[in-house]
This record gives structure tokens, C-alpha cells and sequence, in this order.
């Protein structure tokens, strides 16, 4: 088999007893029951594939320790920590649903909503999750507090965040699909941070699943990832959450997730805490209900937390603060309830301190603050200012540079991914985000608050090496699509300055292409793939690092139209419009000068008048001819941001989004609108 060497055993193990095999549902005070250094043998050699094989290689060489706890720590049996981290669209959300259904969350005669745990709007829409969401059940005398995560590379910072609050997760890979770039990121933090990861194979339920060939890959990628040995023993569930069914065994599959919650239970450790030392505890996110304010969420540390109770905020190396607890939450089911006192190891939610930020210790006197909360730094920026179109203040009700300043500081509050600096004038902003959509999410949400404003195209963020090269952000980008367009992907990323990892075909006739690619070059790629494979194909990427400049990069090959006037768009005019491109507008449309309404067919950019009426004199009819219009290209806020250039913006109302040309930067529409004055 495959996998390191085995190591023969020490002497000093020679002859040692082998471990008391112990049920799968016994409680954690019997496994510190067994505290002498027991060998752990090799496994025999019986499994489902060489995968049983190898990790059993890794078995002969993992020698368990004795346990070493400081004085007054001592384990929590009855409460587990776990956070569910997968790749997106592995199915999170839909397993912890069945999780809280099967816990009897919800009553028999309740609605209950699909994906429960994905409360806001854009995510019930995109389904996505964008933010962690903590729910707790109980689960034989034993409570599971349960973290759904963020499955997008783009909100990675959120992963990144909860897991200081967790002692295990639960690793989610789908049957068919197996480890994908986001698999890679969060795995690399858990393992970083020495959690207890379990792996539960999801959607075995599905057409053409391998889940034998998902778990011989997911410990490549544990290796690859240099985890220990210890963490190479993971071990591994079979489920389908969206039926609620999970099993140890591919052919004893029980009819609940009973088997998932067993092992959580058992393999998942307790923390290890101290309840008699000053209170600790780290805020790693933050709330807000309109009738308590500002809520801090986290894992209290050590000591207790209480109602009423005077503590101090701080960080290391600075200054605390005194505070004082207003009420005290825990998570029970899905709702927060009121409790009295909260022990270290518990996960809970405080409110009544409103200055309170993630990162910062709540603490009592005698304890020292915890280290803060670090996440990766952001690799895109884009350009937020004060809109300046014609049509500016009609839609919105957030338009001045002191609105969009406010909004952007509650924003840095609770997403420490994200970083604002201040642009070259007074009115504009940079906010700098782990990817486009990150930052295209923010955007969304102040547009449904009421705000209006202009962003400018996706950039990203150079670096300089120590010998004073440009270095920039690549990443890795892996595209699955049909045997027949593969062409189409590979030229395309190509042109993008991408390298080709890796390409290979499987016998359902899809081609996997793995690319590594500068983030420049995956700026509007995504709609360009989908074009040129008709809609088949399916990217995702993650960040890889920082690598010397790859040169120009051409991201665009077209012109854009342009209105020269101001007015409602006609039919007379979009008929003749439309032979010079693809029209994003309706006839009845209100445009002004300078605002793109197309995609010119030849590249360099073309004005158009789409407001131009028919000449009413010498007309033989009073009725105008009948004209076929071809259907306009409707264009959500993420493909604006994917589809602007350099030299165009895009203005965000709560009713419109538009696209127009940079007054700064185009002269000749500077020109024409001096003119117009």
C-alpha cells in the first residue's frame, strides 16, 4: 500500500496490553478510564479498498500518550462543540435540518422552512450560506452546540472565526464530487488549530456516488496536508441528509442519523476547561436585536459568566475596559434562551455591552485577555464613492458619503475579512474583500437597506517581494464540464495566463480541468465559461498564494454602447440599435447620456441614441410599422461587477442597477456633457 513507512515499536511498548475496545456510545469518563501508554496495533489489512490499507499503515505508528491536564482543568463530558465545514453546495445546511428535525426541534404541527439555518434573504436566494449560525440539540443527556459554516471561498473569514469555538468538526464531502478547493481551505484550518475532524461522506443517495473512491482521496488530502497521524485516523460516516439517514457502513445504513450524532458523542472531544478560574471568553461574532442591542457570541473559556455581572473588555498589550452583563443566552434548539450562569466550555451570547468587538475578552479581574481573532488578508478591492449620475438621488434614501461611511464601519465591526480605506477624494472609498463576491454580497445588502452609490471594477491587491518584485494573487481554479466544451475551458483560461495542473476524464464523460490562474484573469471569467459551454459548466477556485506578475491580461474583447441622450428609450431606436450589439434595455427605459445599454459587436465602444423618436411629418399612417426586438440581456449586480471595465462604473440604487461610463476617465463623455451644460 500507498503511505509512509512503518515504523517497527519502541521496546519500551513491547508486550503492552492492547486498548479496551469500548461501544461507540460510551460516555467520555470511561475513555479516561484507560490511562496507561497503550500500543495501538495495525489494523488487518480487510477493508473496502487500499485506502482501510493504508491508514492502517498509519495506525501501526500512532502511539497514544497519557493525558497531561493542568491543575483544575478538567474535561466537560456532557457538552460537545462542533462546526460542519464543507465545500458549497455539499450540503451543510440541509444535514443540520435533519439533525434539528430528528431532535424534535420543531413540533409536529409546525412549518418548517428548508435550509432553516440560512435566516437571510440573499442566502435563501443564492443558496448559499453566507454567515455561521450556532443551533444546539440534545442528544442523550449530552448537548451539541452545532456551527453551520460558509461553504464560499469568498467567506472564508468566517470559518476561519468559528473555529476557535469549536473542539471538532464534522467534514462534509459530497459522494460523487470528493474534496474541491474549499475542502482543501478549511480542512488546512481545522488541522492548523489540532481539531478532531470526522468525515461524514454526504448525498450517498445520489446517482453514480463513489463514496470508497471519496474517502481514499480525503485521506490524500489529509496527508497532503501533512497531518499527524493521529489526525489520519479520522473517522468516517456514510449520510444523506436530505433523507436523514446515516450509517458507519455503506451496508448498514440506519434510518435516522442516530450512528452521526453517536460518533460526534464519542470521537468529538469534550473541552477541557477550568469553571473554577476568572471568567474568559473570546468574542468571535456579534448580533443585533433591536430591543437589547448589540449582542457579543462566543465559547467561554474558563470560569463562569453571570447576569448582572461586572467585567472588563480587553485585548492583548492594551488597555481593558470596565463593562456590565445585561442577560445572558444560550443556544437550546433553535432559539436563544435566558439563563442565570453559563460554565466554561458552553457556547453563549451576552448582551449589554455596546461597544463590545470581535476579538476582544470578556474577563473578570485576575484573568489575562486572550489572543484576538486573525484571518487571511484580502486579495480584491473595489472602489465605493458618492453617486454622481444624472439620475442620482431619486431611488435611494442613503446617499451622502457620511451615510455610506457609517454603513461601512458597522460593516468592519462583525466581518474581519473585509478592510475600508479611505479613496483619493472625500466621496470614495476602497474596501478590500477576500474575492469579488464577498464584496459583491456587502453591496446587495446596503442596496436593499436604502443606500445609493457608484463601485467601481474588481482590482486586485498587489504585493512586493523582499527583492522589490510585483508580486500578485493567483488562484486555483477547477472547472467541471462536458468531454465536448473542454476546448472551449482550457483555451479560454489559457488566454487568462492561466497553467494547466491537471486535466482527466471521467467515464460519465465530464472533464475536470484544474488551472492555476492570476485573480485578474478570473475577473468576469465566470459568465465567459458559461457562454462558451452553453451554460454545462461549473468553476470554482480558491486562493492559492502570491506568485510574480504574469503581465497584461486581456479581459475583455468588446466595446460597450453607449446612450448619447437623455430619455426614455424608444422601439423605433432599439430596432436599429440591436444590429450593432446585444441591448440590455426595454423600450420605456429612462437613460441618460453617458449610460451603457449594450455590448457593442466589434470591440471599442460606440454612442448610440436609443431615446430617438420617429420624425412625425410626412407620415402617410398615424400608426407607427410594427418592429421586432430581440430580447434585451438582463444583467443582475453580479454580472455588472463581472462585465465593467476600467474606465466604467456601475450605480447601485434600491430599484436600479446601471452601468455608465467613468466621467474621471472618459473625456470624450466629458466633453459632451460640458457641452450639453
Amino acid at each position: 500500500p500507498r503511505g509512509p513507512p512503518v515504523t517497527p515499536p519502541h521496546p519500551a511498548f513491547a508486550g503492552a496490553p492492547p486498548s479496551p475496545k469500548l461501544p461507540l456510545h460510551t460516555p467520555m469518563s470511561a475513555f479516561a478510564a484507560v490511562s496507561a501508554p497503550v500500543l495501538r496495533a495495525a489494523a488487518p489489512v480487510a477493508g473496502r479498498n487500499a485506502t482501510q490499507t493504508r491508514r492502517a499503515s498509519v495506525r501501526s505508528r500512532a502511539v497514544a500518550e497519557p493525558d497531561v491536564m493542568d491543575a483544575g482543568l478538567k474535561p466537560r463530558d456532557d457538552v460537545r462543540n462542533v462546526a460542519i465545514i464543507a465545500h458549497v453546495d455539499h450540503g451543510k445546511t440541509t444535514l443540520v435540518d435533519s439533525m434539528l428535525a430528528q431532535s424534535k426541534v420543531f413540533r409536529d404541527n409546525e412549518t418548517v422552512e428548508v435550509r432553516v439555518m440560512d435566516s437571510n434573504d440573499l442566502e435563501r436566494e443564492r443558496g448559499i450560506t453566507i454567515l455561521s449560525k450556532n443551533t444546539a440539540v440534545t442528544y442523550k443527556d449530552t448537548k451539541v452546540n452545532i456551527i453551520d459554516t460558509p461553504g464560499h471561498a469568498d467567506f472564508g473569514g468566517e470559518v476561519e472565526r468559528v473555529l476557535n469555538m469549536v473542539d471538532g468538526v464534522l467534514l462534509l464531502v459530497d459522494a460523487i464530487e470528493g474534496p474541491m478547493p474549499q475542502t482543501r481551505f478549511v480542512l488546512k484550518k481545522a488541522l492548523e488549530l489540532k481539531k478532531k475532524v470526522v468525515v461524514v461522506v454526504n448525498k450517498i443517495d445520489r446517482e453514480g456516488a463513489r463514496p470508497d473512491w471519496v474517502v481514499d482521496t480525503t485521506f490524500d488530502l489529509f496527508c497532503s496536508l501533512g497531518a499527524t497521524d493521529e489526525q489520519c485516523e479520522f473517522p468516517v460516516v456514510f449520510a444523506s441528509g436530505v433523507n436523514g439517514i446515516a450509517g458507519l457502513e455503506l451496508d448498514q445504513m440506519a434510518e435516522t442519523l442516530e450512528p452521526l450524532f453517536d460518533v460526534i458523542v464519542a470521537k468529538i472531544p469534550p473541552p477541557v476547561v477550568n469553571t473554577t478560574a476568572p471568567l474568559q471568553m473570546l468574542v468571535t461574532n456579534l448580533d443585533y436585536d433591536e430591543f437589547k442591542g448589540r449582542i457579543a457570541l462566543g465559547r467561554v473559556n474558563a470560569g463562569t459568566i453571570n447576569k448582572s455581572q461586572n467585567i472588563k473588555l480587553g485585548i492583548p498589550g492594551g488597555e481593558s475596559r470596565n463593562g456590565k452583563i445585561g442577560e445572558v443566552f444560550v443556544y437550546k434548539n433553535f432559539q436563544k434562551e435566558i439563563v442565570d450562569e453559563v460554565s466554561a466550555g458552553d457556547i453563549c451570547a451576552v448582551a449589554g455591552l455596546d461597544d463590545v468587538m470581535i476579538g476582544e475578552t470578556i474577563m473578570a479581574d485576575g484573568a489575562e485577555p486572550l489572543p484576538t481573532i486573525t484571518v487571511e488578508e484580502p486579495t480584491v478591492r473595489m472602489t465605493f464613492s458618492v453617486n454622481g449620475a444624472p439620475f442620482a438621488g431619486k431611488e435611494g434614501k442613503f446617499v451622502t458619503s457620511r451615510n455610506i461611511k457609517d454603513r461601512l464601519d458597522r460593516e468592519l465591526e462583525r466581518n474581519l475579512a473585509l478592510k475600508v480605506e479611505p479613496g483619493e477624494t472625500a466621496d470614495t472609498f476602497i474596501v478590500c474583500g477576500r474575492g469579488a463576491l464577498h464584496i459583491t454580497i456587502l453591496i446587495e445588502t446596503m442596496r436593499r437597506e436604502g443606500f445609493e452609490f457608484c463601485i467601481g471594477p474588481p482590482q486586485v491587491i498587489f504585493k512586493e517581494s523582499d527583492e522589490g518584485k510585483k508580486l500578485e494573487p493567483y488562484e486555483e481554479a477547477i472547472v467541471e464540464v462536458p468531454e465536448e466544451y473542454n476546448g472551449a475551458v482550457v483555451e479560454l483560461l489559457a488566454n487568462r495566463k492561466g497553467e494547466m495542473l491537471d486535466l482527466f476524464t471521467n467515464d460519465k464523460g465530464m472533464t475536470t480541468v484544474k488551472y492555476k490562474v492570476p485573480t485578474r484573469g478570473l475577473l468576469g471569467v465566470r459568465n465567459a465559461i458559461l457562454t462558451a459551454t452553453r451554460g454545462t459548466a461549473v468553476l470554482n477556485t480558491i486562493f492559492d498564494g502570491y506568485y510574480g506578475f504574469a503581465g497584461e491580461i486581456s479581459q475583455r474583447d468588446q466595446g460597450s454602447l453607449i446612450a448619447s441622450e437623455t430619455g426614455a428609450a424608444t422601439s423605433y431606436a432599439l430596432f436599429s440599435s440591436q444590429d450593432r450589439g446585444i441591448m440590455f434595455i426595454k423600450p420605456g427605459v429612462e437613460v441618460y447620456a453617458g449610460m451603457v445599454v449594450g455590448i457593442h459587436q466589434r470591440s471599442g465602444d460606440l454612442s448610440v441614441n436609443v431615446a430617438k423618436r420617429k420624425a412625425a411629418t410626412n407620415v402617410r399612417s398615424n400608426k407607427d410599422a410594427t418592429v421586432v426586438l430581440n430580447e434585451p440581456k438582463s444583467l443582475s449586480l453580479d454580472d455588472c461587477v463581472e462585465y465593467i471595465g476600467e474606465d466604467e462604473l456601475v450605480e447601485v440604487t434600491p430599484l436600479s442597477v446601471r452601468i455608465l461610463k467613468n466621467p474621471k476617465m472618459d473625456k470624450k463623455l466629458q466633453k459632451q456633457l460640458s457641452h450639453k451644460k
